[in-house]
């Protein structure tokens, strides 16, 4: 038991290991996105949605095969879902009775079909329950945040200790809270999870995680598995105690599908009839047969698939022709460098990692501006902070590529909008008011003021085949609620090879950096994140 939760807590450190250094831009040396990768409902919905196998599949196709070996170790031992939820587990007053609601064991075989249903149709459905993605996006975008809050209310009040102290390495210390959409949806969600553990314990990894059921159609007779000697003196002790009521009313018996091999069973037993081993004789490898109605599994992945379809054919359809008919989301800002609008959501697993690691907070999980399937998908609000045109965070930590990783050369023509002056928001425009912010802050000389008939004061023109869409101009405008000034997404460029500063130029674009400033992402000494000299630079190095 020791060495199970020493294990656990291992991995779940290395999991918090790897967000934080997607977050801090630390260095580490496990990759950020290592832990998705390990996820076989993740990569595998992303391959089938995508019609695109890459070499990031091979984490988890190790998972998948070592479930041949030993069974749903990974969920008892690795997955940081896993341990995240034994924590409440641990808090129940008593074990529930085993089998109790063994009537949903199914449900997370339907989930797995219907989310594989989907990805037929080039729909990926994997955000919904990916145990991975689930888990990210709540350390990410609700535990993170709730931290560097409390860390900065800590400093603020602790600041006349740290001045009478006269302790300089604290004296400028600024911890910046970022602030995100969605929030309270995947706080009362995990709230649900978290409670659940009261009804049964691991209520998740019974009974709705698709990832333990993929693990778990793999793991019918795996090689290291529960044996039982004729010492059992059919106590009931390891049924009641087993957290995945794995323990059929045969103890001699086991649903090896739904073992975690946690070794709670060994611990318990009185007579020490329980042991873990290899089969002596080799058998060799067989597919399991599930025990499921068939009607329901039919009707699972044709509702994922009839679902997928609707995708493909709705209003909103992300894989719709561009032109004429064609009905875009207003507003809708992707990262730079993101695919095309239709592989970008077919790639895109809605983990969060990359919202939760952009430096300028501008990147939001959305809701539903670009419908169902758009759900938590990233996308800039500008308003909330710029994009600076050399980072590339948000690519480095994607981890199924749905935001290319591209040369900053190539980054800073990744152009993922342009600005449009709203004049009679303009403070130069209407109230013959001088205002120069948003030539001022943008990084690409993109803003031009000229004189014009009836005003006195010189007024702003965006010049396009500057703009970029970074949306300085957007962040920093002065006029409240909505900005004078704002980024579409015309002329965006969403290529899924090739060179951005190629077809940029094809286009007529001429971007480049303003040689005396160049934009910098909010932090210590700049949290503004306003543009700085070249001595300031942006904190970020190819």
């Amino acid at each position: 038991m020791i060495l199970r939760r020493t294990i656990q807590l291992t991995c779940l450190a290395l999991f918090m290991g790897a967000l934080g250094a997607a977050v801090f831009s630390w260095s580490w040396f496990l990759p950020a996105d290592l832990f998705l990768r390990l996820d076989p409902v993740l990569v595998g919905g992303t391959i089938l949605s995508a019609r695109q196998v890459t070499a990031a599949a091979l984490p988890a196709l190790a998972v998948l095969l070592s479930a041949l070996f030993l069974g749903r170790a990974f969920c008892g031992y690795v997955c940081p879902l896993g341990t995240t939820l034994d924590g409440p587990d641990r808090l129940r007053a008593k074990t529930p009775r085993p089998g109790g609601l063994a009537r949903l064991r199914p449900v997370k075989y339907w989930l797995l079909l219907f989310i594989l249903g989907g990805a037929l149709a080039g729909i990926s459905l994997v955000f919904l329950a990916s145990p991975l993605s689930l888990v990210t996006r709540f350390y990410g975008l609700v535990v993170y945040p709730v931290l560097a809050f409390l860390a900065e209310a800590g400093l603020g009040l602790a600041q006349p200790l740290i001045e009478g102290l006269d302790i300089d390495a604290l004296l400028f210390v600024q911890v910046r809270t970022p602030r995100f959409a969605t929030q309270l949806f995947v706080l009362v969600f995990f709230a649900a999870l978290f409670a659940a553990a009261f009804l049964s314990p691991r209520f998740w990894c019974r009974y709705l995680c698709p990832g333990g059921a993929l693990l778990g159609l793999l793991s019918r007779k795996p090689l290291v598995r529960r044996r039982v000697s004729k010492e059992c003196i059919d106590c009931g002790k390891c049924r009641q105690a087993c957290p995945m009521d794995a323990i059929p009313e045969n103890p001699l018996a086991t649903r090896h599908q739904e073992c975690l091999v946690c070794r709670t069973c060994r611990e318990v037993c009185p007579v020490a009839a329980v042991s873990f081993a290899p089969e002596k004789k080799k058998k060799g490898f067989a597919l399991p047969g599930v025990s499921l109605e068939r009607r329901g599994f039919l009707l699972a992945g044709m509702g994922g698939l009839a679902l997928g379809l609707t995708g493909r054919t709705g209003l909103h359809a992300a894989l719709a022709p561009e032109g004429p008919g064609r009905v875009n989301p207003p507003g809708l800002i992707r990262p730079p460098a993101a695919l095309p609008e239709g592989l970008f959501l077919a790639q895109c697993v809605r983990c969060g990692e990359c919202v939760a690691a952009c430096p300028t907070n501008t990147l939001q999980p959305l809701w539903l501006q670009a419908g169902f399937f758009g759900l938590f998908s990233p996308a800039q609000n500008l308003r909330r902070g710029p994009c600076d045109p050399r980072c590339r965070v948000c690519a480095q930590v994607c981890p199924t590529g749905a935001v290319r990783l591209v040369e900053t050369a190539q980054r800073v023509w990744a152009k993922t909008g342009t600005a449009v002056i709203d004049r009679q928001r303009c403070l130069a425009w209407e109230q013959d008011r001088k205002c120069l912010v948003c030539d001022e802050v943008c990084p690409f000389n993109a803003v031009e003021f000229r004189r014009e008939e009836g005003l006195s004061v010189t007024v702003p023109h965006v010049i396009e085949d500057r703009c970029a869409g970074c949306g300085f101009c957007e962040h920093h405008c002065p006029v409240q609620n909505r900005a004078a000034i704002t980024v579409t997404a015309q002329g965006a460029l969403r290529l899924k090879a090739g060179s951005f500063e190629e077809e940029a130029r094809s286009r007529g674009l001429s971007l480049s950096l303003r040689e005396e400033s160049g934009p910098a992402s909010p932090g210590p000494g700049n949290p503004g994140g306003y543009p700085q000299n070249k001595a300031g630079g942006s904190g970020f190095t190819d």
